[in-house]
């Protein structure tokens, strides 16, 4: 058993975490260009402190309770972490038939669609039930950051804007799932939330607002942090490149274009 160091009567839970990934990279192989386990802390001159931890496979969640030091906020954050990790190793948390089967079905059941939309690639249901078939085989954790990176661009109304230049959703998730969710995929999105300030001013500090109220309502609630933590980081870019530079919407060559997917220039 791992004890803390600085708390000698408590189980070192960043330790267990850490060795717990290690040791599933060794037997799989899995992530092999990733680091097993990031901490960041947020700035605070005072408690409450605030820790969140990434795990291999873009997973990401933070300490649910009160903590008086950033050291507590880890252990609290690691431990949030662990119990999700060891749950994730169940069966039933690993992508089969069976799981896409009900999965859909539960898609189904919290939206308009239909079961008949799961065989159709143009509907939601369709684009989900395709992705979870591209990684039959993966847990839910390990297919976290895909699942991610499409929550994003729907929210931010590039599946619509594919849509409307006629990419198919397979081709959209064939292009995405080249690449991870860092600092470039982030830039990109950004400069689409400073076009829509332009359209709509206001918008990016009502959604900033939105994503941080959601992402402390997840936090405390111990539940999977991703999705709102990169809205957070995205609308956070975009306000500081439109404060900071002159002509913040004319994207670099470099960064990922929707138009380059379909061909369009």
């Amino acid at each position: 058993m791992r004890i803390d160091p600085d708390c000698p009567d408590k189980v070192n839970v960043v330790s267990m975490l850490q060795e717990f990934w290690e040791s599933k990279q060794q037997q799989r192989a899995a992530f092999p260009s990733e680091g097993v386990v990031v901490y960041e802390s947020l700035p605070s001159s005072g408690p409450p402190f605030v820790s969140y931890v990434t795990l291999p496979g873009g997973s990401c969640f933070g300490n649910f309770q009160y903590c008086l030091s950033r050291a507590e906020a880890r252990r609290d954050a690691a431990k949030v972490a662990l119990i999700n990790s060891l749950f994730n190793e169940l069966p039933s948390r690993r992508i089969t038939k069976e799981f896409i089967m009900e999965s859909v079905q539960e898609a189904v059941a919290s939206t308009s669609g239909t079961l008949d939309d799961a065989d159709d690639p143009s509907t939601s249901i369709g684009a989900y039930h395709y992705m979870l078939e591209s990684n039959m085989g993966k847990t839910m954790l390990e297919f976290q950051e895909l699942m991610t990176i499409f929550q994003l661009l729907h929210w931010n109304g590039s599946l619509k804007a594919l849509r409307e230049t006629k990419c198919s959703r397979q081709e959209v998730i064939s292009y995405y799932s080249q690449y991870s969710l860092d600092e470039k995929m982030r830039s990109h999105m950004a400069l689409d939330w400073i076009m829509k300030e332009r359209e709509s001013p206001g918008i990016l500090s009502q959604e900033l607002r939105m994503a941080l109220r959601q992402l402390e309502e997840a936090r405390k609630a111990g539940q999977e942090l991703r999705f709102y933590k990169e809205k957070k980081e995205i609308l956070s870019l975009a306000l500081t490149q439109i404060y900071s530079e002159p002509d913040p919407s004319s994207p670099s060559d470099d960064q990922l274009s929707l138009a380059a997917l379909c061909g369009y220039h």
